[in-house]
């Protein structure tokens, strides 16, 4: 006899580590959460008798509880939600401890709200309970309701559905990861589109002259629209920046910019890249891929040095302007699309199409709109602006406590003629920023290309004792500057006299009223 006991609950035992098998394989079969859920309940249903059963989701934050899975009940949705003390489900979660109840028909806190049970029909049910936790933390509940059975072992059943709770850990820990994920992925979304708005807004580009001024109206009018715009300038004038602000500042800046610059794509890739190509299109093309254009939908695309393309790849521009509509490499579906096309180019279109290098249909079509972007040397007024700015990006960037320019090294930059425009500023104040030790960015920290009179006419080559002429006079108007014309006080900053200041002062012809 206690032989037959003996095997009768090896053989129980047995049952029921086949049951976590199968129920640690359901877990793993699937990422989605509800369906590992029901599926767990559902060998719980089929193999280990339960009634009823359902696994509950703890929100600590809200202190709720909410159904996600269930098998066996006649659910009414609207009270699946418990919060934390209230019934059964509501003390298991507040207390983390597991809830045994023999006989529901005895327990007050049984609120059956999901019609397990109807007394004057079915049979009296045993109701059990365990926390889904880790590490003290409730991530859920999970409960099943029972035939009732004298003879129950309780405690074994209940040490069984603490090890079906535990498999349910993996899946609830999984969801809880991805949601927070794309929570998060969707804030730096949110702040990046700010920034971006915030960076490219108009209060953000740098330039008062009255030709930049004209610009932002130009901008301000085009914006909202969904206009086709050419941006015209030489190189490094900004177009991409101009264009950017189109952008984030219309009716489109929630939906992708996608910029492309036509002259750095080979010919031979240029379709692909603007359109897509199709799985085997070509060799190598393993994979269908999405074009620049399918990429920008519902947005805008930012061509620039457009009057680089070739005649074909124009004549392919020239359809999907006027009809929205291509096909991919290699591919014969029609593809529509919703694109506001930005160009750019420092070529001059007028010429080029003379040349037969650029269509003239082309032209006009993206000529509906047309912004000329000023040299930089046309804008004087901007480049002291430009280069306080870069003075400070850089000096942040570097970690430089650089407090201003000097004003020899201002005239300097104003005589120059800056061929390269807002990028050569940019990058002549980045090197000042690099090789400066103190809290001034001097003349002599300029690049030499300001310096010599062959490439800026800037001022004349200088022998040895010149050289040193030409510091000496820009230290003495620097210390002037700074003391408002106060001669006195400009010698005292200099550790020297009185009277030698003056006597440079004559020799070099500083006219120190205009520091006053």
């Amino acid at each position: 006899m206690n032989k037959t006991k003996e095997f009768s609950k090896i053989d129980i035992q047995s049952r029921k580590l086949s049951l976590l098998i199968d129920i640690n394989k359901a877990v793993s079969r699937t990422l989605e959460l509800k369906e590992s859920l029901s599926a767990v309940l559902q060998i719980l249903l089929q193999s280990y008798k339960i009634k009823s059963g359902a696994v509950f989701l703890a929100d600590s934050s809200k202190r709720t509880l909410s159904m996600e899975a269930s098998v066996g009940y006649k659910i009414d949705l609207a009270k699946t939600k418990y919060v934390y003390s209230e019934g059964l489900v509501g003390r298991i979660a507040e207390t983390g401890k597991p809830v045994i109840v023999p006989q529901v028909s005895k327990e007050p806190l049984f609120l059956n709200r999901m019609s397990s049970w109807d007394p004057k029909v079915d049979k009296e049910q045993t109701f059990i309970g365990v926390p889904i936790s880790i590490d003290y933390v409730i991530l859920g509940v999970l409960i099943v309701n029972l035939p009732f059975n004298s003879k129950r072992d309780y405690d074994s059943a209940k040490k069984f559905l603490t090890l079906v709770s535990s498999a349910l850990l993996q899946p609830i820990r999984l969801r809880q990861e991805i949601t927070l994920e794309r929570e998060r992925l969707v804030n730096e979304n949110i702040q990046l589109k700010q920034k971006l708005q915030g960076e490219f807004s108009f209060s953000n580009i740098i330039g008062n002259s009255h030709s930049m001024r004209e610009v932002y109206e130009m901008v301000a009018q085009v914006a909202r629209a969904n206009t086709t715009v050419l941006i015209r300038g030489e190189s490094g004038t900004g177009k991409e920046l101009i264009a950017k602000a189109i952008h984030y500042n219309s009716l489109r800046k929630d939906k992708s910019f996608i910029s492309v610059n036509c002259a750095a794509i080979p010919e031979n890739l240029i379709e692909s890249e603007f359109f897509g190509y199709e799985k085997g299109a070509f060799t190598g093309a393993v994979s269908r891929k999405k074009g620049r254009f399918e990429m920008a939908d519902g947005g805008s695309i930012f061509m620039d040095e457009i009057g680089d393309l070739s005649p074909m790849t124009q004549v392919k521009l020239l359809r999907v302007l006027q009809e929205q509509e291509f096909e991919r490499v290699g591919g014969t579906e029609t593809l529509h699309v919703d694109v506001r096309l930005i160009a750019a180019t420092n070529a001059d279109p007028e010429t080029r199409i003379k040349q037969s290098k650029f269509r003239e249909d082309l032209y006009y079509r993206l000529n509906v709109f047309s912004i000329l972007l000023p040299p930089l040397r046309d804008r004087k007024t901007d480049i002291l602006l430009l280069a306080d700015h870069f003075m400070i990006k850089y000096g942040r960037q570097l970690g430089k406590a650089i407090r201003r320019i000097s004003t020899p090294a201002i005239d300097m930059l104003m005589r120059y003629h800056w061929p390269g425009n807002v990028r050569e500023l940019e990058n002549c104040i980045e090197r000042a920023v690099l090789v400066c030790q103190d809290q001034v960015i001097h003349s002599y920290h300029l690049p030499p290309t300001l310096q010599t009179a062959e490439s800026s006419n800037t001022r004349p080559r200088l022998g040895f004792e010149e050289s040193i002429a030409a510091y000496e006079k820009e230290l003495i108007v620097d210390s002037l500057k700074m003391t408002n014309g106060n001669q006195t006080k400009a010698a005292r900053l200099l550790d020297t006299t009185e009277r030698i200041i003056g006597y440079k002062i004559k020799k070099y012809k500083i006219n120190k009223e205009r520091f006053r």
